[in-house]
């Protein structure tokens, strides 16, 4: 996990630098040789890159293989698990509904999942869906991500949104950012019972088709390549 951290800063750095108006743009080929350079020191087998400046695509390619067991070629339409990036589709599924009129980011959560309820008495009468969002619950850093992570589980969405009860928080509530993975389920299950869709089904139906996202795919199922 920290090789991934770690490759993924150093990709995130050299982006930002082209971004930078005071710095002079990186070349291509310049960009190949960051690429292949930080795959090699992190063991990547293959990664696609894009990089947009001032609204156009200066830099698209794909570098070496989607798996060493088919060699087959990392192009633009390439499909990569996206992680916590799906954490902005939520935010933005939210933003939707809000928009629609359909709940304020002041709203209770018990108003949507009257069965959710955090540790403590006082916090769960007043944690509202902006709380969900803003890693400051109180919880401890990822508290709960085994239920999940790294092989998955056998966890329903009712053991998640009841599981929080039982984590002793480490800081006061809104005192203290602590990275959170739950409570974006949890914020994924008041879509699912406001809209009366799946996260999946609302994220791909109210943003993946609108803007067009062919090549993107809120789920295994809807994916007709998994190679």
């Amino acid at each position: 996990m920290k090789k991934i951290k770690s490759f993924f800063i150093l990709l995130i750095s050299f982006v930002l630098l082209i971004s930078n108006n005071a710095v002079a743009q990186l070349s291509s080929k310049q960009v190949d040789s960051l690429v292949q350079k930080a795959m090699k020191q992190y063991e990547v087998a293959g990664i696609a890159v894009a990089i947009v400046k001032d609204g156009k695509v200066i830099h698209e390619k794909g570098y070496a293989v989607k798996s060493i067991a088919t060699n087959q070629p990392v192009d633009e339409h390439t499909n990569f698990q996206i992680a916590s990036n799906s954490k902005a589709f939520t935010t933005a599924a939210l933003a939707i509904l809000i928009d629609e009129g359909k709940l304020s980011w002041k709203d209770k959560v018990k108003t949507y999942i009257p069965e959710f309820k955090m540790y403590n008495e006082y916090v769960t009468e007043n944690f509202i869906i902006e709380d969900l969002l803003c890693h400051r619950s109180g919880m401890g850093l990822g508290v709960g991500d085994l239920m999940f992570f790294p092989d998955g589980s056998n966890f329903t969405i009712k053991d998640v949104v009841t599981s929080f009860q039982h984590f002793k928080p480490v800081s006061a509530f809104r005192t203290q950012f602590d990275y959170d993975n739950l409570l974006y389920i949890v914020a994924g299950e008041i879509i699912a019972r406001v809209s009366g869709m799946s996260w999946e089904q609302f994220v791909q139906t109210k943003i993946i088709e609108p803007l067009q996202m062919s090549h993107s795919f809120t789920s295994l199922a809807g994916m007709k390549d998994k190679s």
